[in-house]
């Protein structure tokens, strides 16, 4: 495979004309609005030694690699180098939390493998061969973390990746507008399973959650060696690991116990709901030999970025942002657990959930009354389908209205909870409170 040997030589890979170092391999992808074969000859310009392109009239000299589908030649170049590794791949999928899971998991197993995974959310179509062509020799393991929002998407990233070991965090009403349906979502996600089984691969498994269980179950994971399970409030026996929540005011403390032993896990993580994500840490540690104590600092030492529940003290105020995304799902679990925090001047700052299609109307009412029913008083509602619900609440259309309403009245000495879709760009609002 001669791009192969290019690629060997030029393994750093590039996908943006406007960023290629020296010596790079460039791609030339289509997006909506623009066609990258168009700046292939800027990419070697600013330092790509070759272009792989798909439209023979940019072909200048040798530079030019033509295939037919530059797109579809990355994914098989990314798959192609994988085989030749002898890298063991955990790929990891699910509605909510597959961000921080994919984080927490690839901070235990680096106590003791030489561990890659997925950077930042690199997870889609070309995310994903991206995340593989980093890979090098010493990488003993690497954590691949598969996004999706309409059917099939996960079948295949499973095709390029090939992983031997899957995990699914959880499925819930999110992409509804993409998916179509819930059922939809759970088929989706369920890929990954459907390709480990045919693959003979292990999963790990929440036994907790029942439509995990069911997805498994249909796609023909009933065998006990190839399913290692976790779960929460449970007995060990027959599983990797279990754990109870001790504290969840303002961060997550465990009691978590494998076949080694229990202890204690005070994380720097914000929410009850985080639990399921530290336990499926613990079970991966544990079944790759980790000990407690390594899996214990590991957690502990771990801190959230990029607005996902992360803990902010400012001099006004105290925050709590998870404003990357938002679905019903992880809307309404945030709530709950900040419901459940113990402080007498809370507030809500919400935005808008997206892309839920014509189910949007219906879940957006039915957060207003959630936050109704939980004596929520002070609340900040921000985006359009907020404003197209029944809401007795302030409501801004954008963030913009919001910072200016902000400028005017500041907040001082609340607990506030920043939550909304990534689209929303409630992060905007930090600097103000």
């Amino acid at each position: 495979m001669k791009l192969y040997e290019i690629y060997k030589s030029h393994s750093i890979i590039s996908t943006d004309s406007r960023t290629c170092p020296v010596g790079s391999l460039f791609f030339a992808l289509k997006g909506e609005n623009f066609d990258a074969n168009a700046f292939a000859l800027g990419a070697l310009e600013k330092g790509a030694s070759y272009a792989v392109i798909d439209k023979p009239e940019y072909a200048v000299d040798e530079r030019f690699i033509l295939v037919n589908d530059s797109l579809k030649t990355l994914q098989d170049l990314a798959r192609f180098h994988r085989r030749q590794l002898g890298t063991k791949i955990i790929g990891i999928t699910g509605t909510n939390g597959k961000t921080t899971t994919k984080e927490l998991i690839a901070t235990v197993l680096s106590q003791k493998f030489n561990t890659h995974f997925t950077q930042g959310n690199f997870n889609n179509h070309i995310g994903v061969p991206l995340t593989l062509l980093q890979l090098k020799p010493e990488h003993e393991i690497a954590v691949v973390e598969m996004g999706a929002n309409h059917p099939g998407e996960i079948k295949l990233l499973t095709e390029i990746a090939e992983p031997d070991f899957g995990l699914i965090t959880n499925v819930g009403k999110a992409h509804l507008e993409g998916f179509g349906s819930f059922e939809g979502v759970k088929k989706t996600k369920a890929e990954l399973y459907d390709f480990l089984r045919q693959h003979n691969g292990k999963i790990f498994l929440n036994e907790e959650n029942e439509n995990l269980q069911e997805m498994a179950q249909k796609s023909g994971f009933s065998e006990k060696h190839s399913i290692l399970g976790y779960a929460l409030n449970s007995r060990i026996e027959g599983k990797l690991a279990t754990g109870k929540i001790v504290s969840g005011s303002p961060f997550l403390e465990m009691e978590c116990s494998t076949s080694e032993g229990s202890f204690g896990v005070k994380t720097q993580l914000i929410g009850r709901y985080n639990a399921e994500n530290v336990l499926a840490a613990v079970s991966i540690g544990a079944f790759f030999g980790i000990s407690n104590e390594k899996i214990k600092f590991a957690l502990e030492n771990y801190q959230p970025q990029n607005n996902r529940s992360q803990y902010i003290q400012t001099a006004k105020n105290r925050l709590i942002i998870d404003a990357y995304n938002a679905n019903p799902t992880s809307m309404q679990a945030a709530i709950l657990n900040f419901a459940e925090m113990e402080d007498e001047n809370k507030t809500l700052i919400i935005g808008d959930m997206l892309e839920l299609g014509e189910q949007s109307d219906a879940e957006h009412q039915r957060i207003v009354d959630l936050i109704v029913e939980k004596g929520f008083t002070d609340v900040f509602l921000v985006g359009k389908c907020f404003q197209a619900v029944k809401s007795n609440f302030i409501n801004f259309a954008d963030v913009d209205e919001l910072t200016v309403y902000l400028q005017k009245n500041p907040f001082q000495n609340r607990f506030i909870l920043v939550k909304g879709s990534h689209g929303i760009h409630l992060e905007k609002i930090i600097g103000e409170l």
